[in-house]
């Protein structure tokens, strides 16, 4: 018997859009959660597109989902799920609706999308009651959350949220972060950097609350298929990228790197797994540099078709200049692969310089080449280093681990018990 009396079996999922190509990790963490016996219900305020419905898991997971914006175009059962939350409860009822209110950022339109999101609550209360739902996590601290917070006051369950950054710790006034960590009934924070940008806005009573669930991977699904040897004429280096083909995940430095090489003879080639809306863009820059013949773009991959991709791999490349901890840094030390990164964030909590990969400045083309340079010339230190990222993925970031860690998290607060510390004993 638990110190409280409850215990808790059914909990519910929200965020912005789900599922999502670049957030496999949320799909993950629920497959995980429901193998641990939890009863685990799915919520999306939007509709994901066709592109990010790139497997089976994704196609299962449409097909469960509660989307909310879609729900919220039946007007009966818009009024419905607020007539019925006013009645059963009109103090809670009232107070969320001051609570968008009070937290409403400056403007007209900012308003009127906080009046969506208290509608867009009433309608996920009155589900939530309906499924017997006992609490509520959301994932990133934006919009989503802010639903979350008010359907959690109109509901009246306990709610909690996985804080990611970065792009929320630019507009932490905006998102009002300081209201929802002081009315969460826990954060989960990605890394320890993020835990400290959350602790720069919330009140010192409020920081115990910010544990440490790393995002994971599975990291059985990974390996290598190619044995590593160095470039020859044969066969040249492989480089790969996965992610948004976009500026700020400092795909432009990665091609001016990727020029400087071939320009000194370096014998290596480059595969662009993803898509992004500044493809174009950077396709005509692909045939500014010259590289056009060293340079492949995938387009958006399936979860299985990533492994694949990573498993032919030498040498995986994020120069971003804006991350969280970036799950495809995991996926790829998974691998076995060798990492060349840039030092922002969460990451050099996961990349040790010189033992698992390399960490570069941010936007320094030049210390990027450096490095690519030094891993396609020596297969003896990329599979040195690929072995030590495949370690550390398998003990700090393997998603069972992560997921029971979660589960404790979530049950040890809902249902009482001893306080916990920031990360799992032992680490």
């Amino acid at each position: 018997m638990t110190s409280s009396g409850r215990k808790l079996a059914r909990v519910a999922y929200l965020t912005g859009e789900y599922p999502k190509v670049s957030h496999t990790f949320i799909l993950r963490e629920v497959e995980a959660l429901r193998s641990h016996g939890l009863d685990v219900h799915t919520y999306s305020i939007r509709e994901p597109g066709a592109e990010n419905l790139t497997g089976p898991e994704e196609h299962s997971a449409r097909e469960t989902t509660y989307y909310v914006l879609a729900a919220a175009k039946n007007p009966v059962r818009l009024l419905s799920a607020h007539v019925s939350a006013l009645a059963a409860a009109p103090g809670r009822y009232f107070e969320a609706l001051g609570l968008a209110v009070r937290t409403s950022p400056p403007g007209i339109k900012a308003f009127i999308y906080q009046i969506f999101y208290f509608l867009e609550a009433g309608l996920i209360a009155a589900d939530l009651k309906r499924k017997g739902v006992q609490h509520l996590h959301n994932h990133f601290a934006n919009s989503s959350c802010s639903v979350a917070m008010l359907t959690s006051v109109i509901g009246g369950i306990p709610f909690s949220f996985t804080m990611h950054g970065p792009a929320v710790f630019f507009e932490a006034e905006k998102w009002r972060l300081d209201e929802k960590i002081a009315r969460a009934s826990f954060v989960s924070c990605i890394s320890h950097f993020c835990r400290s940008q959350g602790m720069i806005f919330a009140a010192p009573e409020h920081w115990r609350k910010m544990r440490i669930v790393h995002c994971g991977v599975t990291p059985d699904r990974y390996g290598k298929k190619d044995t590593p040897q160095d470039g020859t004429a044969e066969r040249p280096a492989q480089l790969i990228f996965v992610g948004r083909l976009a500026a700020v995940k400092g795909v432009p430095v990665l091609l001016d790197a990727l020029h400087r090489l071939k320009q000194k003879g370096s014998n290596i080639s480059l595969v662009l797994v993803g898509d992004g809306a500044e493809r174009k863009v950077l396709e005509a820059r692909i045939q500014e540099l010259g590289i056009g013949d060293i340079v492949e773009i995938t387009g958006y991959q399936s979860q299985g078709a990533v492994a694949d991709y990573l498993s032919k791999s030498d040498i995986f490349v994020l120069p971003s200049f804006a991350e969280g901890v970036p799950v495809v840094l995991m996926e790829a030390m998974a691998t076995g692969l060798p990492v060349v990164t840039t030092r922002i964030a969460g990451i050099p909590e996961l990349v040790e310089d010189g033992v698992n990969g390399f960490i570069t400045p941010p936007g320094d083309a030049e210390s990027l080449a450096e490095r690519l340079a030094d891993l396609a010339a020596s297969s003896s230190v990329r599979e040195r280093m690929g072995e030590a990222g495949r370690a550390k993925v398998g003990r700090y970031y393997n998603i069972e681990g992560e997921s029971d860690w979660l589960l404790t998290i979530l049950r040890t607060t809902y249902e009482g018990g001893e306080d916990l510390n920031l990360r799992p004993a032992g680490e």
